[in-house]
């Protein structure tokens, strides 16, 4: 799959001044919920009005939807308030039900993506329609996968594309539901820059209290829009109530983001220059989350030691530590002389954290 401009031509058709919003309650609960929203985002920079109708929960005997009757309500959202529909698909009957409903726009979701089955089926559901779909980034971290998931959807002739960016699911406690992971969007975007590439900080903070630093990364990461859960009333929402806005939350969310637009040679690269900045922003914020998992694991053998009584200082294990290092640097462009400086000081930090548990 080539990266074509014609792959963003339904995003440039709507001719916006400002980033794509996707917005609107993370499950459809009744019909007054979804048009009380709707009508309260019809004013804002929402163009497409989301609403879960099927939720594929993790565990059984949660909220999974009130199923097909949801696609009337978005249909009477539409009309009522000329926003745009859109909701999640993940196998043919929900396609033939989103197409019957005249839905405007169908992502798959991250736990769909992840199975070349499923989204062969969507794909085949949905061969010679004029929707736009948009592919999730899978639950794992494989840019790969996701790739594939959008060359079925090109290869069975659907042209209106584009793809949001979750996060991806970890083991590790994390500040984030999904972890970020930007660099892998990233490096999607530099392979197909023309792919509307749209971030959902909901799902990656799972805490609306952080969407709007998540929603400035990823403009500053010259994402194209936005799906931000809204509903009225997020404390009692049916599903994902942590990370859902008010309305009114959404458009000063709108209102506070830092937009860099492009009008001149100065002004791109200025552009450009953000968007590097950016990207280092990013990689110096996992160094140091990385570096608290490294110190923290310092203390677990800090502790081990202590139990056995074994000195802190361990030479040998410490130089071939620096042996691999010199050669791994070597292979990434790094210089001998800075590989020694950097990891001379993580021993010492090492070093500090386990002293401070065998002394404590």
């Amino acid at each position: 799959m080539e990266n074509k401009k014609e792959h963003r031509a339904w995003l440039d058709a709507h001719n916006l001044d400002h980033p794509l919003v996707i917005a609107g309650p993370c499950s459809a609960e009744t019909e007054e919920q979804v048009l009380k929203i709707a009508h309260e985002l019809k004013d804002s920079d929402t163009t497409y009005f989301r609403a879960g109708i099927w939720k594929p929960r993790t565990r059984p005997g949660n909220f999974e939807g009130v199923g097909a009757i949801g696609l009337k309500w978005l249909q009477r959202a539409k009309e009522e308030t000329g926003l745009l529909t859109t909701t999640e698909v993940a196998n043919k009957a929900h396609v033939d039900l989103a197409l019957e409903h005249d839905i405007d726009m169908l992502w798959i979701g991250a736990r769909s993506t992840v199975s070349p089955f499923i989204v062969q089926e969507i794909a085949d559901a949905l061969q010679g329609t004029d929707k736009v779909v948009l592919v999730k980034n899978p639950v794992n971290p494989d840019l790969a996968l996701w790739i594939g998931a959008l060359e079925r959807l090109h290869t069975a002739g659907i042209k209106n594309l584009g793809v949001i960016h979750r996060g991806f699911s970890t083991y590790d406690k994390s500040k984030y539901r999904n972890n970020p992971e930007w660099q892998i969007a990233v490096d999607f975007q530099t392979r197909f820059p023309d792919i509307p590439l749209i971030c959902d900080p909901s799902h990656i903070t799972g805490k609306r209290d952080m969407i709007l630093d998540v929603s400035q990364t990823a403009l500053d990461l010259n994402y194209d829009g936005l799906m931000i859960e809204t509903h009225f009333d997020p404390e009692n929402a049916w599903s994902d109530a942590a990370q859902q806005v008010t309305p009114a939350s959404l458009i000063q969310i709108t209102k506070d983001l830092k937009i860099r637009k492009e009008m001149d040679d100065e002004a791109g690269y200025q552009q450009k220059l953000g968007q590097l900045r950016a990207q280092i922003d990013v990689i110096d914020n996992t160094l140091i989350e990385t570096m608290g998992k490294r110190m923290k694991t310092a203390d677990s053998i800090g502790e081990l030691k202590k139990s056995r009584n074994v000195a802190v200082l361990q030479s040998k294990r410490w130089n071939e530590i620096l042996g691999k290092m010199i050669l791994l640097g070597e292979e990434q462009g790094l210089s001998e002389e800075f590989i020694l400086r950097v990891f001379k000081a993580v021993h010492q930090e090492s070093i500090n954290h386990q002293e401070r548990v065998i002394k404590g």
